[in-house]
């Protein structure tokens, strides 16, 4: 899967783990919804670099369609809330 991570590029992440990232998705749905600003940038900033760690970068010049769209590491709570569906950022 292609995952883009807005102002950084994309990466290739194997569907394998997801499960993984759905965790940390999972606390950063929960932290979003109660209003924990700490919780929600200390989770995001976990999120995006497992997301950095277990994929592989495309090269700059690369564009393949993204199957998958995830906030700014500075994103603010109220921009990840409109990104967010009822399965958070990450489906599954």
């Amino acid at each position: 899967m292609i995952v883009r991570i807005m102002g950084e590029g994309q990466v290739r992440l194997d569907d394998s783990r997801f499960p993984e990232l759905n965790e940390l998705d999972d606390e950063l749905l929960a932290e979003v919804e109660g209003g924990d600003e700490e919780g929600f940038r200390r989770t995001l900033h976990a999120l995006l670099e497992a997301v950095r760690k277990l994929g592989t970068p495309l090269p700059d010049d690369s564009l393949e369609p993204s199957e998958l769209i995830l906030p700014a590491p500075d994103a603010t709570v109220e921009e990840v809330r409109e990104m967010l569906s009822d399965d958070g950022l990450i489906p599954g």
